[in-house]
């Protein structure tokens, strides 16, 4: 879903019915962003409530929210800090093709590009883009 927001219970209720366990409100725009920068992508959920289904709960409390939010960040923290440390400098190529994701997505012949444009997007799609600029001289 679009954050920030909390579920109505019905919407809660919907979301079960879907099938549905984790409640994601930020997930969908960094995947695809890290896609088109042909980054691979994994999502840590770490839950703050249980939206407004579980009647042991209750509704959802903001400011129960924002402390299970806080711990969570530092364990967040945490885990990024080992992630780095365990990441290899050097790897194979992705797997599912990440890193490649863009080889055929820009279909502006590289005589109609805009250098300043290119330029402003060398960190995301300079791979592809540098590679079919022709240079004169």
């Amino acid at each position: 879903m679009e954050g920030p927001q909390f579920s109505t219970l019905a919407e809660s209720k919907l979301y079960r019915a879907w099938g549905c366990d984790v409640i994601g409100m930020t997930n969908m725009p960094e995947a695809k962003l890290a896609r088109e920068a042909e980054l691979c992508y994994a999502a840590v959920a770490m839950v703050t409530d249980y939206d407004s289904w579980h009647a042991e709960f209750g509704t959802v409390d903001v400011s129960k929210v924002m402390t299970t939010l806080l711990q969570n960040a530092d364990v967040a923290k945490k885990l990024v800090l080992r992630l780095v440390r365990c990441l290899p400098q050097q790897h194979e190529s992705c797997p599912i093709g990440s890193d490649s994701a863009l080889e055929y997505a820009i279909l502006t012949s590289p005589e109609a590009r805009d250098p300043t444009v290119v330029a402003k997007l060398d960190a995301v799609a300079g791979r592809v883009l540098k590679a079919g600029i022709r240079h004169s001289g």
